[in-house]
């Protein structure tokens, strides 16, 4: 079983940067695919970021340039540099863990990141 808890978040001026931690329990935390998702007021949960075993990142369209995903398998952790905020990436952010051809099934609790303008 893995244990996922996000940190970092907060209130930020547009333009500002932060940096999400997610801390994993469990001793598998080095095979998983781990993401970033987001869900705002009144849309559905979407994915931002995600990095592999060998540490291949994608990100979405909408932050692409901004954000960084990053892991750190001997600290069990992965994090997501938060760059150049906009108030629409105003949303709660989740991490999410996933085994090898397997569904994210790993979730966090979420950390809320508010940007104003």
């Amino acid at each position: 079983q893995v244990q996922l808890v996000e940190s970092g978040g907060g209130l930020v001026q547009a333009g500002g940067s932060l940096r999400l931690s997610c801390a994993a329990s469990g001793s598998i935390f080095s095979i998983l695919t781990m993401a970033w998702y987001r869900q705002a007021p009144g849309k559905q949960r979407e994915l931002v970021a995600s990095i592999t075993v060998g540490s291949r990142t994608a990100y979405a369209d909408s932050v692409k340039g901004r954000f960084t995903i990053s892991r750190d398998n001997a600290q069990n952790t992965v994090y997501l540099q938060m760059n150049s905020l906009k108030p629409e990436d105003t949303a709660v952010y989740y991490c999410a863990g996933r085994r090898a051809g397997g569904s994210f099934n790993y979730w966090g609790q979420g950390t809320q990141v508010t940007v104003s303008s």
